[in-house]
């Protein structure tokens, strides 16, 4: 990675390749996501959370599942894309968050295979002005920039009241051998369900309660990962 701040005299040449390939890294089973994307996120994949390397101050980081193990991405295909949304996590690529002092600026990344000189959409018009698909980009990168430094909030309510609990799931193989998905944590529907009028009010008055309900019943997607998991094996072992 070599990211250098943005700008339109240096980079004016750049050209964006906004195609999704497995070989730059777009085919990962699971991306991060943010509270204010779960709208989106809910409505095609399942999201569920794990513990955080990156983001200490949150300690839990949600993702939106796009595969059950890797390498598998069901929704990158020889064709692109096959949901309605594509995640920020992925759309904002080559893009990154970077700081100067005490400001936050935009980071490109020149190693990223993205990028050319001859091929994709220019960043920058003739005169100097950002490409639509430059603006595009740069929302989304905001955006997502903007829900990573709301997520502790989100995330020491969820821990405050108890609603992460681990998730195991056991997935039968062609073989007929169980392999073990581990590692994430789930709404508890359980105690949510238990939770006081004056939890639920707090939840709500923070902003907390929607994203919530929508991880919750994103995980109706679970069973969709499931099989489209065991058509991949059946599909490796022919």
């Amino acid at each position: 990675m070599r990211p250098v701040l943005l700008d339109n005299v240096n980079h004016a040449d750049l050209r964006l390749q906004t195609r999704l390939d497995a070989s730059w890294g777009d085919a990962a089973n699971a991306v991060p996501t943010v509270p204010a994307e779960f709208r989106q996120i809910q409505a095609h994949f399942p999201i569920v959370f794990q513990e955080s390397g990156a983001n200490a101050a949150a300690r839990f980081q949600p993702v939106a599942l796009l595969g059950l193990f890797e390498p598998h991405n069901r929704f990158l295909g020889p064709q692109g894309w096959r949901a309605g949304h594509l995640p920020w996590a992925l759309e904002r690529q080559p893009f990154l968050v970077g700081r100067d002092g005490e400001e936050w600026v935009v980071h490109v990344d020149l190693d990223s295979p993205r990028l050319s000189r001859e091929a994709g959409e220019p960043l920058f018009l003739p005169q100097g002005g950002q490409s639509v698909v430059l603006e595009r980009r740069l929302s989304v990168l905001q955006a997502l920039h903007q829900g990573m430094l709301e997520l502790p909030d989100f995330i020491d309510a969820l821990l405050r009241h108890r609603l992460l609990e681990p998730m195991n799931l056991d997935v039968e193989q062609p073989d007929g051998q169980l392999r073990r998905m581990s590692g994430y944590f789930v709404i508890d529907e359980d105690r949510l369900a238990g939770l006081s009028g004056a939890a639920v009010a707090e939840l709500h008055e923070a902003g907390h309660w929607l994203p919530i309900a929508m991880a919750l019943a994103s995980l109706s997607h679970l069973p969709a990962l499931i099989l489209a998991e065991q058509a991949q094996g059946v599909r490796l072992h022919a």
